[in-house]
């Protein structure tokens, strides 16, 4: 078998110079034919055209490459924090962490160096885990539908705070919601598109207001219509005392 590097050359436009830069590819090629074997004190065996015509077994271009694991030196939103080993694909490795330095090797001398910045006191700036600053922008930015029925009475409760979570697509136990400073009870027409705010506690450490308003729902022709866009537009606080907090949270796009 034969092993061959690849090289690249492009030509640039006429006056200017050539650029060549040396690729890393290797190509494994294997005879179709093999030459016959050379006798000892015997006379060389004459190669033919058709010894020298390769298949090829090995293409490294189309190899994948395996894995690589670093060291993160700070906090990466969504991914981790300094002194976290993470694997990636090399790739991304190089290009997103490696080049823009927020990574290191995970190599001996490095996972020695970084260890102590997973026992350094969390800063004020970290969270408790490196989803908490996405989740937080996340449910800042939703205005969570509260749906109540039109005719049946209800009290407000957690369970339908986190129903609520849960058709917009976010798991939220009832333990983590803090409900709002009065009781909420319905039907009351007076109360709809109204709008209100509950306190989540994320990994028992952050807490985030999300904006929620509520909507009488039924059937036939007591359905109320339905409004386009509703989520953009401005609603007039159920709770007084909320208000100045609503106005500083920002709508969801």
């Amino acid at each position: 078998m034969l092993g061959l590097s690849g090289f690249l050359s492009k030509t640039i436009s006429p006056g200017q110079s050539w650029l060549k830069q040396q690729t890393r590819n290797t190509f494994i090629l294997k005879r179709r034919f093999p030459p016959p074997p050379h006798k000892q004190g015997g006379k060389v065996p004459k190669m033919r055209a058709r010894h020298f015509i390769y298949d090829l077994v090995q293409d490294t271009n189309t190899l994948k490459k395996p894995d690589m694991t670093v060291i993160l030196k700070d906090f990466v939103d969504g991914v981790g924090k300094a002194g976290d080993l993470i694997t990636l694909r090399s790739a991304i490795a190089y290009r997103d962490y490696l080049l823009p330095g927020l990574a290191v090797y995970a190599s001996p001398d490095n996972i020695e160096k970084y260890k102590s910045e997973t026992n350094k006191p969390k800063q004020e700036n970290q969270y408790s885990s490196p989803y908490v600053h996405r989740t937080i922008g996340c449910l800042s930015r939703l205005v969570l539908e509260i749906t109540m029925n039109k005719l049946v009475p209800w009290t407000l409760e957690p369970w339908h705070i986190r129903t609520s979570f849960r058709k917009a697509g976010f798991v939220v136990p009832e333990d983590a919601i803090e409900m709002p400073p009065v009781t909420i009870k319905g039907p009351d027409l007076s109360l709809q598109d109204k709008e209100f705010y509950v306190t989540v506690t994320i990994n028992k450490t952050e807490k985030v207001n999300v904006r929620c308003r509520i909507h009488h729902w039924a059937t036939g022709l007591d359905r109320l219509p339905w409004t386009e866009y509703h989520w953009k537009i401005p609603r007039e606080p159920l709770i007084p005392e909320q208000a100045s907090v609503l106005e500083k949270m920002p709508l969801q796009e």
